[in-house]
């Protein structure tokens, strides 16, 4: 698909996909592996697609040009999400063809796939003369890849973003403007908060130091979903905000539980919270039934966390156990948490929960609640009030 004269789209829009990262991250509209072709007095292919994807990938773009045509491979990123296809594309290409990377992309992609191609390492700054147009690279290091760069194309004014301003969205449509927005949003936040939120800093700097050059930019080309086109710095702007210790007017619950006590108990400070106040929004997600990325996302967006397991083994339960480390992974900040759970034995769990948010960076804001066996009508009472003083 053409995007500009000199610009068309060869990626693979793969409506398949449901888990990514492993089993870690779930794509519940799949995803697009976008691989862009300049053909200027140069041609040169700016990344490719996903391994599965390799020959399927290659015989496709055999279809739109000859492939000893195309003088040089850009790889912005080395996960194998984008140079999967590599391999194969090179087998049929002249073995001296140039491979522009970064430093680390070499040793990214010589540790993944073991050949010796003819990489030639750039950094910010450096520039690849196409003929009316210039390539001008920028090194974007951990978003979210020590590797990863952009490229900015001139006359054309196209920032090709990698893993920046992306989102997992496979659509019959090329552009962000041509789908619901909702749904766009509610992918690109998803995409921000399990992706790119520890490098919030990072991803700061990087777009001041972008936004400091004065580039005019007409389309931001991501490496996954929809190319922004129609006021592409919007999304530039969304994420200055969110990588600004984000948060919404949003308390989120999670919990696991055993034979529903826990359950209860959080049903019941949520309770407390809604009646104190009616403007905030309570979320309630089981982590045992809830998806993983779905609850990191809520996280991200709340501005409270309450955490809530029963003891068990003189600890907590392991998907409780799982969530607080990727909870702990994506450094959050300017966000409060309190820990509650039930027990009948012991009952650990809720001061191992508070000391465990405290060394993730939350603001804790009290040692948390517990309640020993099932909650009873003055337990809920006390619940509900623990809820109120949250708020």
């Amino acid at each position: 698909m053409k995007i500009t004269e000199k610009i068309t789209w060869v990626g693979k829009t793969d409506w398949e996909l449901k888990k990514f990262h492993g089993d870690e991250f779930t794509t519940v509209n799949g995803s697009s592996y976008n691989s862009y072709l300049i053909r200027d007095k140069k041609t040169v292919l700016i990344d490719t697609a996903w391994l599965p994807y390799d020959k399927e990938f290659v015989s496709n773009l055999k279809k739109e040009i000859d492939l000893n045509k195309i003088d040089a491979v850009i790889a912005l990123h080395g996960e194998i999400d984008h140079s999967g296809a590599l391999t194969e594309l090179m087998r049929e290409m002249p073995e001296n063809t140039p491979i522009y990377c970064t430093a680390n992309g070499v040793k990214s992609i010589k540790g993944q796939y073991h050949k010796d191609w003819n990489f030639q390492i750039v950094k910010t700054g450096d520039k690849l003369e196409l003929g009316e147009s210039t390539l001008t690279f920028i090194e974007a290091p951990m978003l979210h890849w020590p590797d990863t760069m952009f490229a900015y194309m001139d006359k054309e004014n196209v920032l090709f973003s990698s893993d920046g301003f992306g989102q997992h969205l496979a659509s019959e449509f090329l552009y962000a403007d041509e789908v619901d927005q909702d749904v766009l949003y509610a992918e690109a936040l998803k995409y921000y908060a399990n992706i790119l939120a520890p490098f919030g800093m990072i991803a700061t700097k990087k777009i001041n130091d972008i936004l400091a050059m004065n580039l005019p930019i007409n389309m931001i080309c991501p490496s996954h979903g929809l190319i922004w086109r129609k006021d592409p710095t919007q999304i530039v702007t969304k994420y200055l905000e969110w990588a600004n210790n984000y948060q919404e007017n949003q308390i989120t619950i999670i919990y696991d539980t055993m034979w529903n006590d826990t359950r209860k108990m959080a049903e019941a400070i949520a309770r407390g919270i809604q009646n104190k106040d009616k403007e905030v929004t309570v979320k309630i997600l089981n982590t045992a039934k809830n998806d993983k990325t779905d609850v990191l996302t809520e996280v991200f967006k709340s501005k409270m966390i309450l955490v809530g397991s029963p003891t068990v083994n003189n600890g907590y339960l392991h998907s409780i156990a799982g969530i607080l480390e990727m909870i702990k992974g994506m450094k959050l900040k300017n966000k409060k948490a309190a820990a509650f759970g039930s027990y009948g034995w012991s009952g650990e769990a809720v001061k191992q929960i508070t000391e465990y948010l405290k060394t993730s960076g939350f603001d804790v804001v009290n040692e948390g609640i517990r309640c020993m066996w099932t909650p009873d009508k003055d337990m809920e009472k006390e619940l509900e009030e623990f809820g109120k003083g949250l708020v």
